[in-house]
């Protein structure tokens, strides 16, 4: 009889499935595309099954093993293909509105393992190296013992990496600390405004510098470079609206555990929008247009 039996398959199964969240949430961060990460984390699936598994002592350090070094060799290849890139490129938003129903298990663990939008644009500018150690060290608690055994490095190669990673995202990063309530209230305002036109109200809402940064990857009409300043931010704004097309439905969702709002056409995302917020004023706003990375709003 075969010595892999259904009952190991089940138990290397049951053991994946296990550690999933924590996988999705490296290869995400990683990647910042929900594709891409499905992809990685599948193949780390198709490697633990394989045989010969049932010695391995710690598992879930074999397994973000594996998810990392993928990851870091997948976006070596990607980063290439963003030079290319129509536009400003922007990570895919995450669909995290799983509602009042959510469970405490993956799904849970998902969410927050997230990170804002914001942040996601700031990990595009690390070296994938440089990404893999923030991401280990940062968003899960890793000790940099562990992940210089993932990377392959020493520890203090590691150590070196996470500070140099932790100096860049800091100056980088909106230096304020977001207030959800108040950010929610602003989506919705700014909600209100766009959709009736309002000029008055949606300049009151955008601060003097507020940017505007949208990603259609040259297969959608979308401003190919960042808008600044109030005045051109809410008349382009007020000028899409206008050419929404007829029964667009708008809804507010939660986007990488933030509030965002989403239109839809024939019942399928056209565009999210996602807003920073500082001291009661928009700072940013980030608009995903390209159908590509729309996709995974529908499946959190």
């Amino acid at each position: 009889m075969n010595a892999d039996t259904a009952e190991t398959r089940d138990d290397r199964a049951a053991v994946f499935e296990e550690h999933r969240s924590v996988l999705t949430g490296v290869a995400y961060r990683m990647l910042g595309r929900v594709a891409d990460a499905e992809d990685v984390v599948q193949e780390a699936w198709l490697r633990w099954s394989a045989e010969g598994r049932e010695d391995v002592r710690t598992p879930r350090a074999f397994l973000v093993t594996i998810t990392t070094r993928l990851a870091i060799d997948r976006l070596r290849h990607v980063q290439s293909r963003r030079e290319a890139y129509v536009g400003p490129w922007l990570p895919e938003p995450y669909g995290t509105d799983f509602g009042a129903g959510a469970p405490d298990t993956a799904e849970r663990a998902v969410l927050a393992d997230s990170v804002s939008l914001a942040v996601l644009v700031v990990l595009e500018s690390l070296s994938p190296l440089e990404r893999a150690v923030f991401v280990l060290r940062e968003a899960f608690g890793f000790p940099y013992g562990e992940i210089a055994a993932v990377l392959d490095r020493t520890e203090p190669a590691v150590r070196q990496l996470a500070g140099r990673a932790r100096r860049h995202v800091e100056e980088r990063k909106p230096r304020y600390e977001v207030d959800p309530a108040q950010q929610r209230d602003l989506t919705e305002r700014f909600l209100a405004a766009a959709a009736g036109g309002d000029l008055a109200e949606l300049l009151s809402l955008l601060a003097p510098g507020v940017r505007l940064v949208g990603d259609g990857g040259g297969k959608v009409r979308l401003a190919l470079r960042v808008v600044e300043g109030a005045d051109k931010v809410a008349r382009f704004l007020l000028g899409v609206a206008k050419k929404a097309v007829p029964g667009t439905e708008l809804r507010l969702t939660e986007l990488n555990g933030g509030p965002a709002l989403l239109t839809l056409v024939d019942g399928k995302p056209d565009s999210a929008f996602q807003l920073d917020v500082a001291d009661g004023r928009i700072q940013c706003i980030y608009i995903m247009r390209n159908p590509d990375k729309l996709t995974g709003i529908s499946r959190p």
